[in-house]
């Protein structure tokens, strides 16, 4: 017995030798990661685009992606007899003819819609904690960048099926496209390959949804959960947690149980919602015709911003030199996406430029209260959005409440001007007078709801320290800020740790 399991030592030391997966899988076995729910947003994003690829890959083995024009006679009867592309068609197909067809398509669209909001929500999660200072720039650059190529990725895949919704949404995009100066009109032949609609955008399209963007998403997504794994995670305040450790549970078997249970939800959700919740239903709107544009349309939520800002910039033009600049398309469609992704790119260092943050490395998690100007600037930002995806449907909003759509652009209008604005400043004061709140019950304690007589005749409360404390909350009182305006409530010590990386 002792004679086999020297030999079994053996044998495994010499393979080993050869392929040191003790020496190299054990620290990453032992690799910590926080408890907290909120970190589980990113995974809530990489699930997602599991499903994506996998539902994805089964819908190429039956879309065609071609505008040659054909009479459908296919197993949906309202639609027989009527011209459509072979995309169109084969959407129809997929949805009514292919076993379990329908169930996939939506599915890839429910997945689609969660994952660009998973990516979203995440984000502002790193944003409000300040987890993307140093040494995390370049994955909140990554993250960006992952965002726009989902919106890029999904609207591509919206526009395949060639129906009369997604159809009205590459007018739109044409649109945008000869507003450019100059130019517009030589990005928009490059894009049609003709006069619109042509006959070569779905293929092209195709293969930016199929091979082109997916590549570049799951390339980012390796390099980002590489850099994840190398920087370590960042955590909440709490004892015995500073800048130079990881405290929480170690990969194997805690995370990878836990993690692998949220995978499971999330395809068993996805899979109840495209059961169960109608999503792109393209036999309702019909195949696309150039000259018709049906009422009430709205794209996927995800774009919807764009197109509220279409509808509330004023129809302004100029003409210079023989040549028109349609300011109401260039400035909402083109500029202001440029501007709005332009300061997520350069958040993170113009921020630690301003706070003189960047010249140490930050593990620990801010609370959103102890950063009452960048939680107002993010929360002045979501009012911003909230109000371009309202004004994006403000027709059916009018029809719904039976309001004037003139007067509800106007209020819309005035809305995104002073709405962030208001956000901002209600936010910052709400921060502040958390703070004031949280310093106040830290120095006095938790009232005991007993109120007793003193020897002067006046009444005063009870009080008994405080043992209950939220994630990051600190544990003594908070300092209040050394200046107006400056960093508040942020206990220093902590924040002077020794800087490590070590995992």
């Amino acid at each position: 017995m002792a004679g086999g399991r020297r030999r079994g030592e053996r044998l495994a030391d010499a393979a080993d030798a050869r392929l040191p997966v003790n020496d190299g899988a054990g620290p990453l076995l032992r690799k910590a990661f926080p408890d907290h729910w909120s970190f589980l947003l990113g995974e809530l994003a990489l699930y997602s685009l599991i499903v994506l690829v996998l539902t994805g890959v089964w819908l190429t083995f039956f879309f065609e992606p071609g505008m040659r024009e054909v009479v459908y006679t296919g197993s949906y009867a309202p639609l027989r007899g009527v011209r459509m592309s072979e995309a169109f068609a084969s959407t129809i197909d997929i949805s009514f003819a292919v076993r379990g067809g329908l169930l996939i398509r939506q599915l890839h669209h429910w997945a689609a819609l969660v994952f660009v909001a998973a990516i979203g929500v995440h984000l502002l999660r790193v944003f409000f904690t300040g987890a993307f200072r140093r040494p995390r720039e370049a994955n909140w650059l990554i993250g960006v960048t992952l965002l726009v190529l989902a919106l890029a990725e999904g609207f591509a895949g919206y526009s395949l099926p060639d129906d009369l919704l997604s159809g009205t949404g590459l007018r739109i995009a044409q649109g945008i496209m000869l507003s450019l100066p100059v130019v517009g009109t030589y990005v928009a032949l490059f894009a049609f390959g003709s006069q619109y609609p042509g006959h070569d955008l779905v293929p092209r399209l195709y293969g930016l949804h199929i091979l082109l963007l997916p590549g570049a998403l799951l390339g980012l997504v390796t390099v980002h959960l590489v850099l994840v794994f190398f920087l370590k995670h960042t955590q909440w305040r709490a004892p015995g947690r500073t800048n130079a450790n990881a405290v929480g549970n170690p990969m194997y078997p805690q995370f990878t149980a836990s993690s692998g249970g949220l995978s499971l939800a999330v395809f068993g959700l996805l899979a109840a919602l495209a059961g169960v919740a109608q999503v792109n239903p393209v036999w309702q709107y019909g195949p696309y015709r150039p000259d018709i544009v049906s009422t009430g349309s709205q794209p996927d939520w995800y774009v919807g911003f764009l197109e509220g800002a279409l509808r509330l910039v004023p129809p302004w033009e100029t003409t210079v030199a023989g040549h028109t600049v349609m300011w109401n398309v260039l400035l909402p469609a083109v500029v202001l996406p440029g501007l709005f992704f332009g300061v997520l790119y350069a958040y993170p260092f113009v921020e630690q430029r301003l706070t003189g943050e960047g010249s140490h490395e930050q593990h620990l998690c801010d609370r959103p209260r102890e950063r009452p100007v960048r939680t107002g600037l993010g929360v002045a930002g979501i009012t911003f959005y909230g109000v371009l995806v309202l004004a994006g449907g403000n027709d059916v909003v009018a029809a719904t409440f039976r309001v004037s759509v003139n007067a509800l652009t106007w209020i819309l209008r005035i809305a995104l001007v002073l709405g962030p604005v208001v956000a901002f400043f209600v936010t910052r004061a709400l921060c502040h007078a958390l703070l004031r709140a949280e310093r106040a019950r830290l120095a006095e304690g938790e009232e005991t709801g007993e109120v007793r007589q003193t020897l002067a005749g006046g009444y005063e409360g009870g009080h008994r320290p405080v043992t209950s404390f939220r994630p990051g909350a600190p544990r003594v009182p908070l300092s209040p800020p050394s200046r107006p305006g400056g960093r508040t409530g942020t206990p220093s010590p902590e924040r002077r740790a020794p800087e490590s990386r070590n995992r």
